[in-house]
């Protein structure tokens, strides 16, 4: 039998320590926890001292505040669907939780090519990980986030001190990316600039301020200080139910009846029957191991009659300053009566859906030069669904064609 030379056998053993401690020296940054927001996700609009809002903002969510007091501004114009808690318990440990979420955002492992400081979000392309800025970051024009297929991507940015956006500048998802899955770990302050398309859960050190007309899908949540909005639409329906809510945005107890059944007062439901929502059900209380009797009424719900033709739409565009031309591209909405959904498409592709107010959509500087932006408008009423166009050339003077103005109709 043939012995191993000792110079081959020595060789040998270097080259397993060496391998062994290339796989002790390299980080695993896959590995990091998912951040979880627990008693925070339902809220998409949480405060440390005060929220104050300007407007007929839309929040589409609960509202909450702890452990200040001041929620102003709301009445009568805001529009809050969903529950309000103002320093309660329910805020109280949302606060605590919206700490730890913040605290495993803020520990997230970055590679060394993903510290972006110095550097402009916009006009980027970035796939899921962890991001960091040493102190402040911008977003100027249209941030891109490629899940690659996956909808369970995270994306976490890490950010110093302030978060700061330029006017009409918007976040884009793609490749299956949800806002629910997007932190921004914000280590002062963030301000999103007007007509922001903004998307994910801003969660933010001191405060937060939304400008005239900016929109978020997701959350915005400041531990210490105040959240500021203006005519904003913020939206977490997406990610989360909110917790004790009717459909009118109204206040109920967790464990009360189920919205749409009546139970009358003095009867017993037994447990593991199914109550179809809109009906009304009466169950009498009975014996052990007998048949319970149970009458159900149907209500049906109320249709418009075919003469209800009330829907009307307009279409309107924000154009970029004259001083970034081409950066920004452009905000679409459509304004109207008994609005049920908007698709908006650019050149034959879907760039959103929208099931609610306000319905607007940024079209990004990518989509600049001639193009053909669509708004499918369908109504809640009998009016016949319409197709609003608008004719854009380069996006610093986009211009609508025919050129009086924006189209209109009355369904």
């Amino acid at each position: 039998m043939s012995k191993i030379p000792r110079t081959g056998r020595a060789c040998r053993v270097t080259l397993g320590l060496v391998v062994l401690l290339a796989f002790v020296a390299v980080p695993s940054f896959a590995s990091s926890p998912t951040v979880n927001l627990a008693t925070a996700s339902p809220f998409v609009v949480l405060g440390g001292s005060t929220v104050t809002n300007t407007g007929p903002s839309v929040l589409n969510g609960d509202l909450g505040v702890a452990p200040g007091t001041s929620l102003t501004g709301f009445a009568p114009y805001a529009v809050i669907n969903g529950a309000i808690h103002d320093d309660d318990a329910v805020a109280a440990q949302a606060q605590k939780d919206l700490t730890t979420a913040y605290d495993t955002a803020a520990g997230q492992a970055v590679p060394p090519g993903n510290v972006l400081t110095g550097q402009d979000l916009g006009g980027k392309t970035l796939t899921p990980g962890a991001y960091s800025y040493s102190s402040s970051a911008q977003l100027t024009g249209a941030l891109t986030l490629n899940a690659e297929g996956n909808p369970s991507a995270q994306f976490v940015f890490e950010i110093g001190s302030t978060l700061t956006t330029a006017s009409a500048s918007s976040v884009v998802l793609i490749n299956g990316a949800s806002p629910c899955n997007v932190y921004w770990q914000i280590g002062s302050s963030a301000t999103l600039g007007s007509a922001t398309a903004f998307q994910g859960n801003v969660m933010a050190h001191i405060s937060i301020t939304a400008n005239t007309g900016a929109s978020v899908k997701g959350r915005l949540l400041a531990s210490t200080g105040a959240v500021t909005l203006d005519d904003n639409s913020i939206d977490n329906s997406m990610c989360t139910t909110s917790t004790g809510t009717s459909p009118t945005g109204t206040t109920t107890t967790p464990g009360s009846t189920t919205p749409g059944t009546t139970t009358t007062p003095g009867t017993t439901t037994t447990p593991g029957t199914t109550t179809t929502p809109g009906t009304t059900t009466t169950t009498t209380a009975t014996k052990p191991g007998s048949t319970p009797p149970t009458t159900t009424k149907k209500n049906k719900p109320k249709s418009p009659p075919p003469s209800s033709r009330t829907g009307t739409a307009t279409l309107k565009t924000s154009h970029p300053t004259k001083r970034t031309p081409c950066n920004d591209g452009f905000t679409a909405t459509v304004r109207g009566r008994e609005i049920k959904r908007v698709v908006f498409t650019v050149n034959g592709n879907v760039l959103a859906t929208d099931m609610r107010a306000p319905f607007r959509i940024h079209v990004p500087a990518d989509f600049a030069g001639r193009g053909l932006l669509k708004a499918r408008v369908t109504f809640k009423d009998a009016a016949h669904a319409r197709t609003l166009t608008f004719h854009y050339r380069a996006c610093a003077a986009a211009v609508a064609h025919p050129l009086p103005g924006p189209s209109k109709f009355t369904g």
